[in-house]
């Protein structure tokens, strides 16, 4: 009996006329993507229904609808982009400030353990802080300039990111350490080779958390010490009892949130090549 020839698709053999069926992990994928874009949707038309036949108090939950048309309202006056722009300058600037000293510290405490003995106290003992309770101090040194804001983010991102690189260092296989030494590679090439590759999925998470807690800060900083902002339109909408306003700015918020979730996401992709959970 004859049987079809074979053809190798991806180094698996298969019969020439055989289908190509989508892999499991593509249509995982998309069954994903499909759900991600249908969830918020269907919350939307919930709120819009519920909103409409009287279920919800419209006056402290109104319909999307009138939320998204005054959003195009503050879209076509400029006012949204120019709290938007303020906060995302704020928010990038913070990020980076956070970001880096974060970073070093969190691998010089995963590699030496005297500096860790000596660091880890510190940064333990004033991580449960509550960040926003420092934002009085950080106004009575900064004043009410856009670095109090700056170092809020800054504050929001640099703890993540320190405590991830910390234990994503620790968890490293110490006899890593020890072939780069055997080669004699020094402490300098070691933190590019070993720890720093090593680290590297312990680190995108911390830096996910740290840009997310550090945009929930930017809106409390905004909110208290600015005239200008995403938390600064929410407040002020509040006082003047603008609910759909208060709502935009939430929105806008979540939009950000998401898209920078996604970008991490993305350079995470390219750090993190042999990850299969990304």
């Amino acid at each position: 009996m004859a049987t079809a020839p074979l053809i190798e698709t991806r180094g698996i053999a298969r019969p020439s006329g055989a289908p190509v069926r989508p892999s499991r992990w593509r249509t995982a994928r998309n069954r994903d993507r499909l759900l991600a874009a249908a969830t918020p949707v269907a919350l939307l038309v919930v709120w819009e229904l519920l909103a409409r036949t009287g279920l919800i108090d419209a006056r402290f939950f109104p319909a999307p609808s009138s939320i998204f048309d005054q959003m195009v309202t503050l879209m076509k006056s400029g006012e949204l982009w120019t709290h938007m722009w303020a906060s995302l300058q704020r928010l990038f600037l913070g990020f980076w400030l956070g970001l880096v000293p974060g970073l070093v510290l969190g691998v010089l405490m995963g590699l030496s353990r005297p500096f860790r003995a000596a660091v880890s106290p510190l940064v333990s003992g004033t991580y449960p802080i509550p960040k926003s309770a420092l934002l009085p101090l950080i106004l009575l040194i900064f004043g009410l300039g856009e670095m109090s804001k700056v170092v809020m983010v800054a504050i929001g991102v640099f703890y993540p990111v320190v405590l991830n690189t910390a234990a994503g260092v620790m968890q490293i296989q110490p006899i890593y350490y020890d072939v780069a030494k055997n080669f004699g590679a020094k402490r300098m090439k070691v933190f590019r080779t070993v720890a720093l590759p090593g680290a590297m999925p312990s680190i995108m998470t911390g830096v996910e958390l740290g840009a997310g807690l550090g945009l929930i800060l930017i809106a409390i900083a905004e909110m208290v010490g600015a005239q200008s902002g995403l938390g600064f339109m929410i407040w002020n909408a509040w006082q003047l009892y603008s609910v759909q306003t208060m709502y935009v700015g939430l929105l806008v918020i979540a939009v950000i949130g998401y898209v920078m979730s996604l970008l991490l996401g993305w350079v995470a992709r390219i750090v993190t090549p042999w990850r299969t959970d990304r």
